[in-house]
């Protein structure tokens, strides 16, 4: 599929997806939105993609909010359906992804755009971003997740104050509350990223899916964590992979795992 506002290519097993609305400072606008949901789709199926790097075009934003145009003529009815359809068909599609996904943040990451990076599995910024929920200025909140994931992140007192008072944090309060794991120089953003993502695909694919279910299942209402973990742990047994992996440790060689 040729996307209009999405660029992708492949460097080894890394998928680079970019938002190119450079001149709407990549803003998420329906069509964007659409094109997210098929690029990951077809990322996550992909044999030959270990993991995806999502970042902004330029160096002023990652995403600088929802195209907020689109919501002028919407009520109620409307409004939830936007919320449930996008929750569910991107950013849930994101952060439950059987491959790794790293967000690297190069610019304003505001609303829907912060939304969008807190779905990834790992953060990164550059140290000129800044990064805010600002939907109570508009008379709204935060619909895409926010006010889930923003909690488990940065904890509940410092998330209801961002979401509150609408403010930005710069990289540095992002880095100190735990939105995000690394901050960096701009010119350093996409080496430091592709640093980490290298690091992870060097590991057993099917155990890094596997603790990505793990993790996000201690945050599902009704789930119990611990035995989605247990359960988990022992599927891991049945997998050429761990075989892989016991033979190259006792070897004392670099394991090469298959993905099997």
């Amino acid at each position: 599929m040729e996307f209009q506002n999405l660029l992708i290519t492949n460097q080894d097993r890394i998928q680079y997806i970019t938002i190119n609305r450079e001149s709407k400072l990549n803003a998420l606008n329906k069509a964007t939105l659409a094109e997210l949901h098929t690029a990951f789709f077809d990322a996550f199926n992909n044999p030959a993609v270990g993991g995806i790097i999502l970042t902004g075009a330029g160096a002023k934003a990652f995403v600088a909010g929802a195209d907020i145009s689109e919501f002028a003529d919407l009520a109620v009815d409307g409004g939830t359906a936007l919320a449930r359809n996008n929750q569910i068909e991107v950013f849930d599609q994101i952060a439950n992804g059987s491959k790794p996904v790293l967000a690297a943040i190069n610019g304003f990451a505001l609303g829907g755009g912060l939304e969008l990076a807190m779905a990834c599995h790992i953060r990164v910024a550059a140290e000129t971003a800044k990064m805010g929920t600002p939907e109570v200025t508009l008379g709204l909140i935060p619909g895409y997740g926010g006010t889930q994931r923003l909690p488990q992140l940065v904890g509940k007192g410092k998330a209801l104050e961002m979401i509150l008072t609408g403010d930005m944090i710069n990289a540095a309060d992002a880095l100190y509350y735990g939105l995000v794991t690394h901050v960096v120089a701009p010119d350093a953003l996409l080496e430091k990223a592709e640093e980490l993502m290298k690091k992870i695909l060097l590991r057993a694919p099917l155990a890094l899916a596997a603790a990505i279910r793990s993790v996000n299942s201690g945050f599902n209402d009704g789930v119990n964590g611990f035995e989605t973990e247990i359960e988990e742990f022992g599927k891991c047994f049945g997998t050429e992979d761990f075989k892989e992996g016991v033979a190259a440790f006792l070897g004392k060689r670099k394991a090469e795992f298959k993905g099997k």
